[in-house]
């Protein structure tokens, strides 16, 4: 009989034992399968971001050099209307101009014909009284030789007199049509100017009126992809809310033992930890602001701590737990001070990811293609913990995603890190 109660005793803790590691099984199979889900949620929900993301930025820099374009138009519609405004105004100068022109050659006509005239009755008189005959009889009328020389210079000083005025006045006139003509020229050329400004004054309206109604339009659709983006971000947000869950999860389970009582939780509750993590929780809080960063080579931050305006859509918040850095291909993420990996695990958007306690504090480090480290591991400070991923899709874009954790709440780690 004793025999029997002992077998069936060690039966019994062997069902236990299977019972124990069957629940476990099963809860690290959910945990995968939720894990495999969320991975795939994640990349769904980040292929349609990022098509998203081109299609706005796209919109963006159209609208931008639609925008752009509709104002260099409006300056020009602004340029030639001030161009045809000068025209128009040298238009009324010139007809200013070929009015007085047309008075004064009137008056000059006027005084020509006038003096026509005179010269005519002079020249019928001279015909008549000056024939050869007379000429000679006026000359050699003179009591004289004296009065007969200044007869005979009288009569050639008044021909040429005569000639000379009527040359001039035929010279004028001519000068006077020229210009008459030039203006005339001027002035059709100025009308023709004015045509062609004007039909392209109102090619440069129905143009601008054209770029306005593309704009509107432009910015409708921007708003739209805006909206798109902003129901997109929101699913984002809340597999960032199971991120924060399974870090906050992690730290729970990857505390110290405190003993069998169960204790009245307090306001502020803090896991026990042993001396020797409370000693490097002291060294990691003495060391801020001189931590190294989590990765080597030359870097950017391209995405800080907390709630801020976008860098590329100044009109949409975005919220961030940590850090985005960006480097270049081929870099390894390091930790930051030694302690202990806690966890690796895999999250859609972020691909793999390595949490390290050090005594009170969590770093994560996300967006990895592949880790060097597992759980339980101990790791020092500026040693390699795994590949940043690049993403082939986004020309090797590179992005470690980095935060700070002090238990459950969240640190600024550009506070913290050298």
């Amino acid at each position: 009989m004793a025999t029997l109660r002992l077998i069936l005793k060690q039966a019994a803790r062997c069902l236990a034992i299977v019972a124990v590691m069957l629940c476990f099984m099963g809860s690290l199979t959910g945990q995968k399968q939720s894990a495999r889900r969320l991975k795939k949620k994640r990349r769904t929900i980040d292929t349609e971001m990022k098509a998203t993301r081109r299609k706005l930025d796209k919109t963006t820099r159209t609208a931008r050099l639609s925008a752009e374009r509709l104002r260099q138009l409006s300056q020009q519609v602004a340029e030639r209307q001030q161009m045809i405004d000068g025209l128009n105004h040298d238009l009324t100068a010139i007809d200013s101009r070929i009015a007085a022109a047309n008075a004064e050659l009137k008056q000059l006509e006027a005084n020509l014909s006038e003096r026509k005239q005179r010269y005519a009755t002079i020249v019928c008189n001279l015909r008549e009284h000056c024939s050869p005959q007379n000429k000679w009889l006026f000359l050699l009328s003179a009591d004289n030789f004296a009065r007969f020389a200044r007869r005979l210079r009288y009569l050639h000083e008044y021909a040429s007199w005569q000639k000379c005025q009527a040359l001039a006045i035929i010279d004028q006139q001519n000068e006077i049509d020229e210009k008459r003509a030039a203006l005339a020229a001027a002035r059709s050329e100025k009308s023709d100017l004015l045509e062609v400004r004007a039909a392209e004054f109102r090619r440069l309206r129905n143009a601008e009126a054209e770029q306005r109604t593309g704009v509107r339009q432009l910015e409708g659709r921007k708003a739209d992809l805006t909206r798109e983006l902003a129901r997109q971000q929101q699913q984002a947000a809340a597999l960032d809310r199971r991120i924060e869950g399974l870090a906050s999860a992690t730290y729970i389970a990857a505390r110290p033992k405190a003993s069998g009582r169960k204790t009245k939780p307090s306001r502020r509750p803090e896991a026990p930890i042993t001396k020797q993590e409370r000693k490097l929780s002291d060294d990691f809080a003495a060391n801020r602001g001189r931590l190294p960063f989590p990765l080597n080579g030359r870097y950017k931050v391209v995405e800080r701590f907390g709630s801020h305006r976008h860098k590329r859509w100044a009109y949409v918040r975005t919220a961030n737990n940590g850090i985005d850095i960006r480097t270049t291909k081929g870099t390894d993420a390091r930790a930051v001070f030694q302690g202990t990996v806690t966890r690796v695990f895999v999250l859609p958007g972020y691909n793999y990811n390595v949490i390290i306690r050090h005594g009170r504090y969590l770093t994560v480090y996300g967006n990895l293609s592949k880790v060097y480290v597992k759980a339980g591991d101990r790791v020092a400070t500026r040693q390699a913990i795994g590949r940043i991923y690049s993403d082939s899709e986004n020309s090797d874009e590179t992005v470690l995603h980095f935060q700070l954790w002090r238990e459950k709440r969240k640190l600024n780690p550009l506070s913290w890190l050298g």
